[in-house]
């Protein structure tokens, strides 16, 4: 075994004693509430009940012309390169040069 495992077990071993010397000096009901309180919270946690749970949205259902309009513009499937439906608008790509780490003498003078 290596050294993680033994002392996983050591850990769980000192856990459990100590587990069972608390249940004895406090009895059972002892061990019982704090079980219960746990439990308890884990099962709220689970299953909210209905004013805690989340309001889900109804579906709205698309009327025909709605999709009438969705089903022309998507066409095949195929974008549409050109028109007013784009909404970006397309730049060349430009490449701003900065002078970190740079010393004018290793830049040339015409290029």
């Amino acid at each position: 075994m290596n050294k993680q495992a033994i002392i996983f077990w050591i850990v769980i071993a000192i856990a459990a004693f100590g587990l069972i010397s608390w249940v004895a000096s406090r009895g059972i009901f002892g061990f019982i509430v704090p079980v219960a309180v746990l439990g308890g919270i884990f099962l709220l946690y689970k299953y909210p009940p209905r004013r805690w749970a989340r309001k889900t949205k109804p579906k709205i259902k698309p009327s025909a012309r709605t999709m009438a309009k969705v089903k022309a513009q998507s066409g095949s499937g195929a974008r549409k390169s050109s028109g007013s439906s784009k909404k970006r608008k397309d730049y060349p790509f430009h490449v701003i040069q900065g002078n970190k780490g740079k010393s004018d003498e290793d830049i040339p003078k015409f290029h």
